[in-house]
Formats: structure tokens, sequence, C-alpha cells
């Protein structure tokens, strides 16, 4: 088990960067979609994800609160958060309705490593375990007994179809993603599978297990369905849309202004396609302020925390001074133990997509200077740093 869940993180992305679940509503004006009221509802500082349409009000998604990951509830009226359950030895994720019921559904993977599909009352938070024989990691409900999802199996993410009531497990197919929609007005289930490299969209039929190719996707494996079957597929910034019937190719569904809105992950709207909801990385800004505040007060885990295990650290834009985290930490742990006085100022920001520009001026041991810094950030870690000294 435990080899299997060291393969499972990277996937699931349990300790991964900080996401937010923002909501938007969409109109249909002519040919032209317009996306407006845009509101962070998770407005948490750690992982948010994996937003699902409970209902027309509510929108369920996985939060982090007290460095545990519990079933979140937002009501669409009100604006307020509340938690269907509180798991201390566990976290659940990818959160969803069971058809013809109002319990939800979630995966949950346990400190111990153990990985399980649990049903939740959507009241009370009361669990027990749905699925005994296969680690499922990414689910959709066909419907009330019917299960599809992607599960574990010797270090490879499976299509599976499982019927609840019997416990039979059917595998399908290998190297299989993560995001699985029911199609609209038909029944069938897309899921996304992976091809030399290039993320395609398929269609199953979990009745007659007969399976079909849509079409390839771009490098982003997320995707939704709007109601008239119309594909939405997110990349960086920019949702592109695609009807597999009536279009020739992709076009612009819309493109995100807000420094807030990076690299998009999951997409899914509600189920009469008035409203979107979306998960994207905190603002670049957002990581290397972090950094900075983490710098100034000497906190070497917390400036630690923002930076991706294989950081390169550059001087004079491309001599590399070294690389890795744990480098990292030997040329600054000493410092933040023994300068007293230091302290980074930053004289001059600018925000450049992914990238970071600082003036700063730096006080050591009594002594300043300035220097410009060029933050690269990726998935919600500062990956590449450049010093220009002055």
């Amino acid at each position: 088990m435990k080899k299997l869940i060291l393969f499972f993180l990277p996937f699931f992305s349990f300790a991964q960067a900080n996401t937010e679940v923002h909501l938007f509503d969409i109109q249909k004006q002519g040919k032209d979609w317009v996306v407006s009221n845009g509101k962070n509802i998770s407005n948490n500082k750690d992982y948010d994800n994996q937003p699902h349409f409970y209902d027309e009000n509510t929108i369920l998604f996985s939060s982090t609160r007290n460095k545990q990951t519990d079933i979140a509830k937002y009501n669409i009226r009100t604006g307020k958060i509340t938690f269907i359950n509180n798991t201390p030895k566990g976290g659940e994720y990818s959160p969803q309705r069971i058809p013809n019921s109002k319990n939800v559904s979630a995966v949950r993977l346990d400190k111990d490593g153990k990985q399980r599909f649990y049903e939740y009352d959507f009241n009370t938070g009361k669990d027990k375990e749905l699925i005994k024989n296969l680690v499922v990691a990414y689910p959709v409900w066909f419907d009330e007994n019917t299960l599809v999802s992607s599960a574990i199996v010797n270090d490879s993410l499976e299509l599976n179809v499982t019927d609840i009531k019997t416990q039979k497990n059917t595998a399908i197919i290998k190297n299989v993603g993560r995001s699985f929609h029911k199609i609209p007005n038909s029944d069938l289930v897309s899921f996304t599978k992976k091809s030399d490299q290039v993320w395609q969209v398929w269609s199953l039929n979990p009745k007659t297990l007969e399976k079909k190719s849509i079409t390839n996707i771009m490098e982003n494996q997320d995707m939704c369905w709007l109601p008239d079957g119309t594909l939405l597929i997110p990349n960086k910034n920019v949702i592109f849309k695609y009807h597999p019937k009536k279009d020739q190719g992709w076009s612009l569904f819309h493109r995100f202004t807000n420094e807030e809105i990076n690299n998009i992950s999951r997409i899914t709207v509600n189920k009469d396609g008035t409203r979107l909801a979306i998960v994207a990385e905190e603002s670049p800004r957002h990581v290397v302020q972090k950094q900075l505040e983490a710098y100034n007060n000497r906190d070497l885990k917390k400036f630690l925390a923002t930076f991706s295990e294989d950081v390169k650290v550059y001087t004079y834009l491309d001599k590399l001074n070294y690389q890795g985290k744990e480098k990292m930490k030997l040329v600054y742990g000493p410092m933040f133990n023994s300068v007293k006085d230091l302290n980074c100022k930053i004289l001059n920001r600018i925000i450049k997509g992914n990238k970071v520009i600082d003036e700063e001026r730096v006080t050591i041991n009594g002594k300043s200077f300035k220097t410009v810094a060029i933050y690269e950030v990726n998935n919600g870690k500062i990956t590449t740093v450049r010093f220009l000294r002055q």
C-alpha cells in the first residue's frame, strides 16, 4: 500500500500549491459567452479544490482547515461556508452528491496511508465505506449504484466501472486521467486518457462498456461540458470551447485578466449552464510576498515552503549558483540564525505573467545594498530566482 500512495500523491496533489475556488455567472449572448460576477468563494490560505454543484444554491469542495482537508459546502445566496465532516486522522477529496440521495461521497486518504471511498451524511457527517476492494482516485457517479472512476492499480491509473451493490469492479483501460463527467443529453460518461504525451477525451457507456474517442485536448487534462454538449478546456488563464458535432476547431470562451486567476485546473458548470466554478492557483505576487515576509522574519520553514524542491538560483541571469531546496537550506539557515538585522525592503515590484520582478534593498549586519530579483512561479512554488546585483 505504501508504494501505491507514493505514486498517487503527485497525481492527486494533496500537498500541493495553494489553490482557490472561484465562482462566476455565465450567459450566452449571441455566439459569445459573458463571464461575470467573479468571486473567490474559498478565500483560504491553504488547499481548496474539486468544486461540485450539489444543487442550485450549494457548491461542495475540498478545503484545508486546521491542517486537515474536509468537505466544505458554500451557500451561494449567503456566501457562507460550513463543513459537512471533521476527519482529524485523514482528508476528503473529490466530494460529489450521490444521485437520488442527499448524501455525499468522497475519496478519503488517512494519515496512515490507507485510501478508501466513503459516503457522508449531508447533515451529520457520519460516514461509511462504499467500496472495499478498489483504491479509487477520481470518481463520477453514473447513477446511484454505478461509479465510474480512475483507480490505482499496479502504479497506474485504470478506468473502472463499479457496481456498488455487488462490489464488482470492471477494469476498462489504463493511463486515464482525473477528469470525469456525465455527457449532457446522453447515457455516456467522459474521461480523459493520455496517449503519446497527448491528452484525449473519450466517452464510455457504463452499461455496455463501449468506449469511443471524442477529441484531442491541450496539455491540461481538466475539462467539463456545457448543457448543450460544448466542451470547455482551461489553459493557464484562458478557457477554450469546442462542440464535437458542430465546430471545426477550438475557439475562445473567456480570457481572465485578473492576476488571481492562474493555471486553471478543475472546472465545472452547474446543471442549467448559468454558473461556472474553477480552481486557480494563487497569484505569483502572493507567493513571492510570503517568501519575503518569511525572509524578514527569519522563518526558515515558511521561507523554504515557498520554493519548489528543485529550485534553481542564478546570478547574472544565466549563471547557476546552486539548485535544490536542500542546498538553499544550507545557504539561508546559518544566515537566519546569525544575522539579527536581516531585512529586505521592496522598492519596486512588477508582475508579468508568472514572473515577479522585485527591486530590493537588502540589509545585512548593518550594511545595505540594492539588488534586482526575478522570481518565476510555477504550480504555486518559486522555481527559479535570478539576482542582478546593483
